[in-house]
């Protein structure tokens, strides 16, 4: 099976700092893992660590259950498809595409019949006596991922691979790959700071910040269950909107921000976890999507109603983005393209209280 073991893997430096600390995961054989978060938060490390290309300091790194921290890249049998493509200028397609296999002394037969089955998968029969020069950015991308299918890895790794190519081709490429995962059935673990990609291609995601995991999860329960503020606000687009205040006692259980311009009642089925945060500092997280207009909130069964000045509008297409303070806070909501609002008008908005999410003042851990 080609499973991949991360036990307290981390990277240091001779200053004490780290790239990565006490990283614990696996990926199963077959699995798609995404590791996601903002740029310089150690993602690439750790893949690269996976790969052998970067020293490991401390901790265990088994693929197929056997230790490898001592081997060699070349003898890991896994296959790296990066950012930047790394193509051979010079080199058509096809030797692009085979290079890996002449240097491990395949025969021409065999390196042949492995590069036209990868060319067939990925659509590249017409341009494999083409130059890289001559194909455009996706594909490139496919050519590099050709050079990687034609070894038959065992745990395919991939660098931000899609983030040279504009935003319909990304689009393309990331069906692509997801189709390639369910064609090859392979392993594969995929490093992005873009949190769409990560939801739409992985089985399970791993978020980072500033070296140390904060959630591993299928992207559902991301979404609906972060473990704190940071992957609340990270994971879903638009970002979460926060707001600072207390659970008070006020004809029931309710959030009342810091200057009572927004006070919300407490739902039935948190009010049990919320009651020893009774006169205390917490933050009030909702998505854009949870906040309706005057045209759709009678769908929801618990709200809360505020009026607001709408600081700009942003027509989407099928939807529309409202920006507006509250309490000098920048808030997002996002609502059906039936009417245009005017920027600068009044509007009421109404807050699904159902979906709202609390997030202990220190920690900023869900409050569970």
């Amino acid at each position: 099976m080609a499973r991949v073991q991360l036990k307290d893997i981390s990277k240091s430096y001779e200053n004490g700092s780290y790239a990565v600390k006490d990283i614990n995961f696996e990926v199963e054989d077959k699995e798609f893992v995404v590791l996601v978060g903002p740029s310089g938060c150690g993602k690439s490390t750790i893949l690269r660590m996976i790969a052998g290309l970067e020293e490991i300091s401390s901790g265990e790194l088994f693929i197929e259950d056997k230790k490898v921290n001592e081997i060699s890249p070349k003898d890991r049998n896994i296959a790296m498809v990066f950012q930047n493509y790394a193509l051979y200028p010079h080199m058509t397609v096809y030797e692009n595409m085979a290079f890996g296999l002449k240097l491990r002394k395949f025969s021409k037969e065999e390196t042949k019949k492995r590069v036209t089955e990868a060319a067939k998968i990925l659509e590249l029969e017409p341009y494999l006596q083409r130059k890289p020069k001559a194909l455009s950015g996706g594909q490139r991308q496919r050519v590099a991922v050709g050079r990687a299918i034609v070894r038959k890895p065992k745990v395919f790794l991939f660098d931000e691979p899609l983030s040279n190519l504009d935003a319909k081709m990304r689009v393309q490429m990331r069906t692509e790959i997801s189709r390639l995962h369910k064609q090859l059935e392979a392993t594969m673990i995929y490093v992005t700071h873009d949190q769409t990609e990560a939801m739409t291609m992985g089985n399970k995601i791993v978020v980072l910040k500033d070296g140390i995991i904060n959630q591993i999860s299928t992207p559902l329960d991301l979404y609906n269950f972060p473990a704190n503020k940071f992957v609340a606000g990270f994971i879903g687009s638009p970002a979460m909107n926060f707001l600072r205040g207390k659970i008070v006692e006020d004809n029931g259980l309710k959030f009342r921000s810091e200057k009572s311009t927004l006070s919300i009642g407490i739902p039935a089925n948190q009010i049990k976890k919320l009651n020893t945060y009774l006169n205390k500092d917490v933050y009030l997280g909702i998505r854009p999507e949870d906040i309706y207009d005057e045209t759709n909130y009678q769908q929801i069964s618990a709200y809360e109603e505020l009026k607001v000045e709408l600081d700009l509008v942003e027509p989407m297409g099928n939807e529309i983005y409202l920006y507006f303070l509250i309490e000098g806070v920048q808030f997002i909501g996002r609502i059906p393209a039936r009417v245009i609002p005017k920027q600068g008008s009044t509007k009421n908005l109404f807050f699904d209280v159902s979906k709202v999410h609390f997030f202990d003042d220190k920690t900023e851990a869900a409050i569970r």
